[in-house]
């Protein structure tokens, strides 16, 4: 007996597709491409039971339609493509034209290539994709500084020359949060709280609100506390004079006075340049410890960063523990004339005030 015929696709030397009647009727109706189905007759004919298994998917897949082909063009080997302002501008710039990739048409090299590669043109954005979020558009270029940054700048500058020290310590606060919160309502804020307290150690440690000279430790007489407030295009300090003489209602008042002014452009020099000392508060943005720049003129400045839950150990809680609040306050110091210990014992005493705040009603 003759052997079976291989399964192939059937057609003639002439392109004529070969298949039986039926089996081109049952194409048409199947909607079946029948020059892509393999027949299983013989010579290779394509029967209906050939068509019918291509029309369940058990048949040859139907062929893709090749897509045109782009046109391509490789050069010389050795030879770099890249268009003639390309290779002006890269002689020019002294640019080795094997190490940029062309963007141009066959990968050459162009003159935009160049300009990005010196950096006298910026890479375009890609385009985001449909459905991609919204790119966020970002400030570019220079901003010239307003007076009051650049008088900001320069002071920073001025007091890169001073040899400081930095020394931080937790702060329990408790206390302290339980009398702010009975004094809220009658308009004292934290600052004023702060500043009250911090004047009330610095009465036993002076040296902390005393300036350098070159003839030996100038001591300020008057205790007065600037506290960083951070305005529309700046940065400025409304001072609390006397701190420590005034009780924290007046200070409250004051305060919320010093920072209407603030923001209206209205402190006299009066109001932002007397401090003796300066706080520095990011607790309202959840910053856990930073150091301050030391002012120029100043001996010191306190950061003070947000308050924080701990839990300790506690001899009369039911399970020995109890939770607790504290706050890390770093001061930075002038160190011609302010020692470790002075800010060590200052730290100390600021700890003991705030853990007994009810003297500074």
């Amino acid at each position: 007996a003759a052997p079976k015929a291989a399964a192939n696709p059937a057609a003639s030397a002439g392109g004529r597709v070969v298949a039986s009647p039926l089996a081109k009727k049952m194409a048409t109706e199947m909607g079946v491409d029948i020059s892509t189905v393999a027949g299983s007759g013989p010579g290779g004919r394509i029967t209906a039971g050939d068509v019918q298994k291509a029309a369940s998917g058990g048949g040859a897949p139907a062929k893709k339609a090749a897509a045109p082909s782009k046109p391509s063009w490789t050069p010389a080997a050795g030879v770099v493509a890249a268009t003639p302002t390309a290779r002006a501008l890269a002689k020019k710039a002294k640019i080795d034209l094997a190490t940029i990739e062309g963007t141009g048409e066959f990968g050459r090299v162009t003159a935009d290539d160049i300009k990005i590669a010196t950096g006298e043109m910026k890479p375009k954005r890609k385009i985001a994709a449909p459905g991609a979020p919204a790119v966020v558009e970002l400030p570019e270029g220079l901003v010239p500084f307003t007076g009051m940054q650049r008088a900001v700048s320069n002071n920073m500058v001025a007091t890169m020359g001073c040899p400081v020290f930095r020394a931080s310590r937790e702060i329990e606060m408790d206390a302290f949060n339980a009398l702010y919160r009975s004094v809220k309502p009658k308009g004292v804020t934290v600052s004023a709280l702060l500043a009250k307290a911090v004047a009330k150690a610095i009465e036993k440690h002076p040296i902390v609100n005393s300036s350098f000279r070159e003839e030996g430790t100038f001591f300020n007489k008057d205790i007065n506390v600037a506290m960083a407030v951070a305005i529309d295009g700046g940065l400025i300090t409304p001072v609390l004079k006397y701190a420590n003489e005034r009780d924290v209602l007046e200070l409250g008042e004051n305060w919320k006075e010093l920072v209407g002014k603030a923001k209206s452009g209205t402190l006299s020099p009066d109001e932002y340049n007397s401090g003796t000392f300066t706080i520095s508060n990011m607790g309202m943005f959840g910053v856990s410890q930073f150091d301050a720049i030391l002012p120029a003129g100043q001996g010191g400045i306190l950061a003070v960063a947000g308050t924080q839950e701990h839990i300790v150990p506690c001899k009369q809680a039911v399970l020995g523990m109890k939770k607790i609040s504290k706050m890390t306050v770093t001061l930075t110091c002038d160190h011609r004339q302010i020692y470790g210990a002075d800010a060590a014992l200052f730290l100390k005493t600021l700890n003991d005030v705030m853990m007994n705040p009810q003297q500074l009603m």
